[in-house]
């Protein structure tokens, strides 16, 4: 079977709980949600540079680590990627457009 983002959740909420000084992943989830935040926003920075730069191993390189670092924010909130999943497969029953439509707050005269 090939590696999937659900077993990478199971690596992180293994790690996240280890008292190993060389996991980067407990390093980050004991630094606390503001620091691991911090740290998936230059991730995702990092990934909008690398498709402007039209590189596409640094693109993949940086897609990597925005999704690692966001799996460990969500771990960390205790949000699932199953959640996350189910609520990407709800939107596809709708447009976008009609999506985003529907989240937005209603404007009060």
């Amino acid at each position: 079977m090939p590696f999937s983002l659900f077993d990478l959740e199971k690596i992180i909420a293994q790690r996240a709980s280890s008292e190993d000084t060389s996991s980067w992943t407990a390093k980050l989830v004991g630094s606390g949600i503001e620091k691991a935040s911090e740290k998936l926003g230059e991730e995702a920075v990092e990934t909008i540079v690398a498709a402007l730069a039209r590189d596409e191993d640094g693109l993949r390189d940086e897609a990597a680590d925005l999704l690692f670092h966001l799996l460990v924010v969500l771990h960390m909130k205790s949000v699932s990627l199953s959640s996350v999943i189910n609520e990407l497969e709800r939107r596809t029953g709708q447009s976008g457009l009609e999506e985003k439509a529907a989240r937005a707050e209603p404007k009060t005269s």
